[in-house]
Order: structure tokens, then C-alpha cells, then sequence
């Protein structure tokens, strides 16, 4: 396992709609135990392939709390079948969008088909931060980052602050 870089907005290719998954082999695995390192070294509850340069409908997620045993999920081309017509409001945060926090209204529950670790087939139904944070990296997996749901003011003064960090970190001082 390793820990990868995590692509920060702004980014082309966190813009990118990543590809299905043919089949669940041990490359893919390996990628999700990776992104699984990567998000907890980074204190994320969920990651998409993307997020680290890998086009592919994968995704990680971990809502357990610090005190609580780790259950992570792993998703394997994820489509959501059933939204809620009702919503719920939660701030989110992204590792692609370090220290930027807003509050987005989605579904409050829906269900998601995916393939597990192994490939196998399943079905759940989310609600609450399970349902949130699940469609939230489903939009990676389209380009989509939660500052999209934005009005246009707050999401370009998001991402002047991110071009800034962006620049200022690659400045060397010797």
C-alpha cells in the first residue's frame, strides 16, 4: 500500500468524467487500498480515483468515527437508483479542496448499486452522512466538485485561494 497525491482544485483532470471498470482484479484492489491509505492519512471519509489522477469509478469510504473500528466501503462503478425527493443540508470539505467548507443540500436518502472489493454485486440504501458523502464522490466521478453548487462569487474566490496556495507551494525559497 501507498500513500498518493491527492490532485487539488484547480485541476483538468479532477474535471475529467472517469471510466467504468471492466472487472474487479487485484489492480484494482491494490488502487483501492491505496486510496484508502491515502484517505485516512489524510483524514478524508471518502475518496474518489480521481482525486488521485486514476480516471476509473472507483471509490473509498470510511464515516466511522475516530473511536470506532474502521468499516471501510469500497464502490466499484456506483449508479444511484433512488433519490429522495426530501433534503438534507450538510457542510462539506474536500481533500481536492483543502480548508473550504460550504454547506450543499442533497437527497436525503438514496440507494447505490455498485460492486464490492471482490467484485461482487450489491445494493444499499443511504441516508444521512452515508448519503451525503456517497454523492458527493459520485460527482467526482462525473467532474464534479461540491463548490459547483456555489453561486459563481463564492466558488471563484474558493478557487482564487486555491490557485494562490497552489502557487505560493511551489515557490522554492533557498
Amino acid at each position: 500500500m501507498a500513500i498518493r497525491e491527492i490532485l487539488i482544485e484547480p485541476n483538468r483532470v479532477l474535471r475529467q468524467v472517469s471510466k467504468p471498470v471492466d472487472k474487479v482484479t487485484k489492480d484494482e484492489q491494490s488502487l483501492m487500498d491505496d486510496m484508502l491509505e491515502t484517505m485516512y492519512s489524510a483524514n478524508g471519509i471518502g475518496l474518489a480515483a480521481i482525486q488521485i489522477g486514476v480516471p476509473k469509478r472507483i471509490i473509498v469510504m470510511d464515516i466511522s468515527k475516530n473511536d470506532q473500528k474502521k468499516t471501510p466501503i469500497y464502490f466499484v462503478n456506483p449508479v444511484i437508483k433512488n433519490k429522495n425527493k426530501e433534503f438534507s443540508t450538510y457542510e462539506e470539505g474536500c481533500l481536492s479542496v483543502p480548508n473550504q467548507f460550504a454547506e450543499v443540500d442533497r437527497p436525503a436518502t438514496c440507494e447505490i448499486e455498485y460492486l464490492d472489493y471482490y467484485g461482487k454485486h450489491k445494493i444499499i440504501k443511504a441516508n444521512g452522512l452515508l448519503a451525503t458523502c456517497i454523492q458527493h464522490e459520485m460527482d467526482h466521478l462525473e467532474g464534479i466538485l461540491f463548490i459547483d453548487y456555489l453561486s459563481k462569487l463564492k466558488k471563484s474566490i474558493i478557487v482564487k485561494k486555491l490557485s494562490k496556495q497552489k502557487k505560493s507551494s511551489e515557490t522554492l525559497v533557498i
